[in-house]
């Protein structure tokens, strides 16, 4: 039997090297990876002792040659195949043992030129990769060093059947069509070209997805355009595994925090924000977000864009929650809370500002695609449209709600004040109902306060409402037939209004 082995990552290689010669494969190797196994002392030879030819043009050419393809490609099962290579002098090979260029890893780095990036590109490491997993009832392809262990021992035991091998294919090609997948994201221009494909890599399995009778698993997305690896870069620092619901309220937020520069908190039941508020002080923060509605906070989960301290992980450890989620914890912090052995504890560099990166949803038989929905900086400075200017305050709150309402599911009504999220209206049908749910969350305190509706009022029913139960300002994004209206409403309640021009729906 021989091998070829030529591989970017060497993890494990030479133990697998040492086994294959110890069950009589002659070895062939390439560059470095024939360098760390004479080192260690393992019989192998180079890759040109195979085809006489040698390297050329600093590598590119290596593999690329007859003697390397025909003993791969050959059909065992086919005499003229087999006369053919050995009229042309070429032994077949049984063992290919290949791994690719890091691309995603170089490309992803910070000030990689488009020079590096090809460089970067292998050529001849997936096409022996996609020859030998073609011809997989004869040539063993390992393209996983988590395979080396289990292939060696069956190897040993001459138990790897047609089964074994198909599996060891399958995930060849997978391995080649996720790299071919970075190369055609990383070199492509266009935000939707008319082909794309999705490289996912399996994170780990999930013990059910939002209810126990559905299968779950998370997987991460490779992205060679964003260096945000977002959830994938998550780690579980106690408690119970973490649930499919958990990461689904998780990513909610991460977009909800996204959008806030100061040290700010959100309490999240059902992926959406019951409780936000950004103070100076993050323990502040934390007690004016569970203000916002402490009876949905039960069971919810705790996400902040700071690490969490000692004092805000005292206020935390007096609700019961199903999580918490923050950049970082410090030690006695995370050495309080993870005495709650039913809290789940997790980091994850939270984004420092909204990305333009895109979204995927499943739908039945194929995904929606879509830009991310962030707050633009015109957002930000919106016309205001009746006779009362907001007052400075009135116009903080009124940014604070607008970057907390684009969080909530819509029909989405935020009241806020002072920074605060002090009632929230989600999901209804109508948004009046909305409105009203809402004010009864705000309570006594929606009276001066501020109000955010993710889309524009189709009458002046829900507005009425809340000028009556207080509310001095409201953000909205205008555009309905009956905008005179609603404003005329608020001017007679002495209130103020603004029009951002752009609505934030979240379906």
């Amino acid at each position: 039997m021989r091998a070829i082995l030529s591989v970017s990552d060497k993890a494990g290689v030479v133990d697998f090297a040492r086994g294959l010669r110890r069950i009589g494969v002659e070895l062939f190797s390439t560059g470095g990876t024939k360098k760390a196994i004479a080192d260690a002392g393992v019989e192998v030879r180079s890759i040109s002792d195979l085809t006489g030819f040698p390297e050329i043009l600093d590598g590119r050419v290596k593999t690329l040659h007859p003697s390397v393809h025909g003993g791969i490609l050959a059909r065992r099962d086919i005499p003229e195949h087999m006369e053919a290579i050995k009229a042309a002098g070429i032994a077949t090979i049984d063992i290919v043992v290949v791994n690719l260029y890091p691309f995603v890893q170089t490309v992803t780095k910070s000030g990689v030129s488009l020079e590096d990036a090809i460089e970067n590109i292998d050529i001849g490491g997936p096409t022996m990769i996609r020859s030998a997993a073609k011809n997989y009832e004869s040539v063993v392809v390992v393209v996983d060093p988590a395979d080396y262990g289990p292939v060696l021992q069956k190897l040993e035991k001459g138990e790897l059947d047609g089964e074994a091998r198909m599996k060891l294919a399958q995930k060849a090609y997978q391995h080649t069509a996720s790299y071919d997948t970075a190369i055609a994201r990383y070199l492509s221009g266009e935000m939707f070209p008319d082909h794309m494909t999705l490289a996912l890599e399996k994170g780990y399995g999930l013990r059910y997805g939002e209810n126990p009778r559905q299968k779950a698993c998370f997987y991460t997305l490779q992205d060679v355009k964003s260096r945000d690896r977002g959830l994938g870069a998550l780690t579980h620092l106690s408690g119970p595994e973490i649930s499919f619901n958990n990461l689904l309220d998780f990513d909610s937020a991460m977009n909800t925090l996204a959008g806030f520069s100061g040290p700010t908190v959100a309490v999240l039941k059902h992926t959406n924000p019951c409780g936000l508020a950004s103070r100076e002080s993050l323990a502040e923060a934390y007690r004016l977000a569970l203000s916002g509605d402490p009876l949905a906070a039960f069971g919810g989960v705790v996400a902040a864009n700071r690490p969490i301290d000692l004092e805000t992980a005292e206020e935390i450890n007096k609700t019961h929650y199903d999580a918490v989620i923050a950049p970082a914890f410090a030690p006695e912090a995370l050495a309080l809370l993870s005495k709650k052995k039913s809290l789940r504890l997790a980091s994850v560099p939270f984004p420092q500002a909204e990305d333009e990166g895109l979204e995927f949803r499943n739908v039945r038989g194929g995904f929606l695609v879509q830009t991310r929905d962030i707050v633009g900086d015109e957002e930000l400075t919106p016309k205001v449209v009746s006779k009362r200017q907001p007052t400075a305050e009135e116009m903080s709150d009124l940014a604070f709600a607008w970057r907390a309402v684009k969080a909530v599911k819509s029909n989405a009504i935020v009241i806020a004040k002072h920074s605060v999220l002090l009632g929230m209206g989600a999901g209804q049908p109508s948004r009046v109902e909305s409105v009203s749910i809402a004010l009864k969350k705000a309570g006594d305190r929606a009276n001066g306060a501020v109000l955010a509706s993710d889309a524009f009022f189709p009458f002046a029913d829900g507005p009425e409402l809340a000028l009556q139960a207080g509310i001095v300002a409201m953000i909205e994004p205008g555009g309905s037939v009956n905008d005179s209206e609603v404003i005329e409403a608020v001017e007679r309640h002495g209130a103020t209004m603004v029009f951002t021009g752009a609505r934030h729906f979240r379906h």
